[in-house]
């Protein structure tokens, strides 16, 4: 047995007994893949276990992240900050080694997978901004930007129909630098997947514009390292290598069947496995000439990264302006101070806040050369477009508008791959209701705290004769219930501007940015004050102690102030809250929040064209909700807005009951 083979059956007796000693876990895939992962890793995958921030080096996806041993076993074996008591760790509360690989939380993980199908759509954005960077830094002698995306999938990552949109994508972008390793096993949890996937995988590809590569023995090296350089050949399109798998390879009653994908072998099968892979070590040793091989490997590794480095030192003396934009694109730090940029707020009329939007979308261009991103088919409606930034196509990689063709949920992934390459600054747009399509991607942007930027728009019944289907309901409660997310729902053109400074320097987590469709008012109190995510946009006579306290997000605050006006009239003295974004609200101080809604104020009363669910907290007990528990309806917005109760009269109406 040669040092390859002997390393290849490392990686699979380790990911076994981790699982094993876990009595949790997915032997199949690490073991069955084993041969294919180490290739690409020893052979072909630029990278340095060193420091797996390099900029150049190469990205790699597990799309298939319940496989996760596969990929914790090869950091091990490459040398990445992951021991071999982090492996016995596997699956542990608070260990390094969770159940799906995790973005910033193990050392070399790029992107956290789990959820199939993601992965492989990262790895399509990871391409975009490879592309896109690429033409923007290079010049001729010095490739500073020049690295391939590769991505080992399932076959549940290519039923996912989120791979399919990518795809789609990536095959119409050219995509030469994209590179996919399908574990075709045949083997899905249910057993055989001709129950329900008989599709031609490869016919699929190419008719996505792909370059299909086949491997019939998924053990033979050889054919699969040839494979991959036949792939790293192809630039002008992307590439998928189909390679025939033996799911649980090694363990002679489970390989094959569908009982090796998703439990551990059992005590006794992993001994037979290791006697029919002619293993005699103890448990969790790495061969002391597989530790020797990698440390060949590991000083190749530094030497390619030293050459870059060197190559970048000449770039920085040949382009020293270039390198300064460099150093601003990937330092991930803002350079502009938002607040004290006066032409960034400054707005002469009433507008829809899609518009306002758009208008700061265009100044953040032009302050923000490293922003890039484009709406699912709806530039036109989310005005997103920017101008003079030109659009990212096949023909051209320098353009900062990107179209995604109505492809939301591929969209989203796609967004959260690009920024987790480094370098861009990005945001995606289509309508509010159509989120729900992005929801699975959008979460792991929270989860991932990837400072990701959505912009929503036609967000409530005032899309009007589009009816139901189009109008949100439920969606600010999803978003706001989603952790690390923050949601802003302006009522003007000033809040619009305060959701892009907040969207824009969020270093936690993404921001939703949710917009109207119709044309809202400018409030002369509007603006910075915003930033604590609720305020007085309106104070009552008595400052200290309103009789009552009025609260809207979005176009319902025209409602609620219209509504204090009137209640002036009658002799009752409200108060008018502007509540853009419960999340930045709860950041604040319990002396400010009280100070906006005293506690001793318990006449309050919430208006939002959205459900209620989440406004409870402020109203308390003995406050009133107008708002949308049923579906909307086809008809003009101010119809709608009517019939479904926000009047200025139902308001006053509220406002007398919870005053009694």
């Amino acid at each position: 047995m040669n040092v390859d083979e002997l390393a290849i059956n490392t990686i699979r007796i380790i990911s076994a007994e981790a699982i094993e000693k876990a009595k949790s876990g997915h032997p199949g895939l690490p073991m069955g893949c084993a041969p294919m992962a180490y290739t690409l890793w020893s052979e072909h995958l630029n990278h340095n276990p060193k420091n797996s921030n390099w900029i150049n080096r190469d990205r790699f996806v597990l799309s298939a992240g319940h496989g996760s041993m596969l990929l914790y076993s090869m950091l091990h074996l490459f040398g990445y900050d992951l021991t071999m008591d982090d492996i016995k760790q596997f699956r542990q509360y608070k260990s390094k080694t969770p159940g799906h690989p995790e973005y910033k939380h193990t050392h070399g993980i790029e992107t956290t997978t789990g959820p199939l199908g993601q992965g492989i759509s990262n790895a399509v954005g990871m391409a975009m901004a490879e592309a896109h960077l690429a033409e923007k830094f290079n010049k001729d002698g010095y490739q500073v930007i020049n690295h391939f995306t590769y991505s080992i999938v399932g076959d549940g990552c290519l039923m996912e129909g989120i791979s399919s949109e990518a795809s789609s994508l990536a095959g119409t972008l050219g995509l030469g630098k994209l590179i996919v390793l399908y574990d075709s096993n045949s083997i899905s949890i249910e057993g055989s997947t001709d129950i329900a996937f008989r599709e031609n995988v490869g016919q699929r590809y190419e008719a996505y514009g792909w370059q299909v590569i086949r491997v019939d023995d998924g053990t033979d090296t050889d054919k699969i390292s040839s494979a991959i350089t036949e792939a790293k050949n192809e630039t002008n399109k992307p590439s998928i290598i189909i390679v025939t798998n033996v799911i649980g390879y090694g363990c002679p009653a489970k390989e094959g069947k569908a009982s090796a994908h998703g439990e551990p072998l059992g005590e006794e099968n992993l001994k037979l496995t290791k006697e029919a892979l002619g293993w005699t070590y103890a448990p969790f040793t790495v061969p002391e000439e597989v530790k020797s091989h990698m440390e060949i490997f590991k000083k190749k590794a530094q030497g390619k990264e030293d050459s870059w480095n060197e190559l970048f030192k000449k770039y920085r003396s040949a382009y020293p302006e270039l390198a300064k934009e460099w150093d601003l694109w990937f330092e991930g730090k803002n350079q502009v101070d938002l607040l004290k940029d006066e032409s960034f707020w400054k707005f002469e009329k009433p507008m829809a806040t899609r518009q306002s939007s758009g208008i700061l979308i265009n100044r953040l261009s032009n302050l923000f050369p490293n922003l890039i991103g484009g709406s699912a088919d709806l530039a036109p409606s989310n005005k997103t477009h920017m101008d003079n930034r030109g659009d990212f196509s096949a023909e051209d990689r320098s353009g900062s508008n990107l179209h995604f063709g109505v492809r939301e949920h591929a969209m989203a992934a796609i967004a959260n791959g690009i920024y987790l390459h480094g370098g861009l600054k990005v945001y995606v747009s289509t309508f509010f209701v159509f989120s729900d399509y992005m929801k699975g991607a959008m979460r792991l942007s929270a989860l991932m705290k990837l400072p990701m930027i959505y912009v929503l728009t036609h967000d409530s019944i005032g899309v009007g004769e589009d009816g139901p289907t189009h109008e949100p309901i439920e969606q600010l409660a999803a978003l706001r219930s989603i952790p690390n997310m923050t949601t802003i729902r302006p009522a003007d053109s000033n809040e619009t501007a305060v959701g892009w400074e907040v969207a824009i320097n969020n270093a936690n987590g993404p921001t939703a940015l949710v917009l109207t469709r119709q044309n809202l008012p400018l409030y002369e109190n509007s603006g910075k004050k915003a930033l604590k995510g609720g305020y007085i946009l309106k104070d009552s006579k008595n400052k200290d102690v309103p009789q009552v306290i009025l609260m809207a997000s979005g176009s319902e605050v025209e409602l609620i102030f219209k509504a204090a006006e009137k209640l002036a009239e009658k002799g009752i003295d409200a108060r008018v809250v502007s509540m853009p974004s419960f999340e930045l609200f709860e950041l604040q101080s319990e002396a400010y929040k009280n100070s906006v809604l005293p506690k001793t104020v318990r006449a309050r009363v919430a208006v939002e064209a959205a459900s209620s669910f989440g406004w409870h907290k402020y109203v308390g007990l003995d406050g009133d909700i107008i708002a949308m528990d049923t579906f909307g309806a086809s008809g003009k917005a101010e119809t709608l807005f009517e019939e479904f109760g926000f009047t200025v009269e139902n308001v006053i109406s509220k406002v007398n009951k919870v005053l009694k």
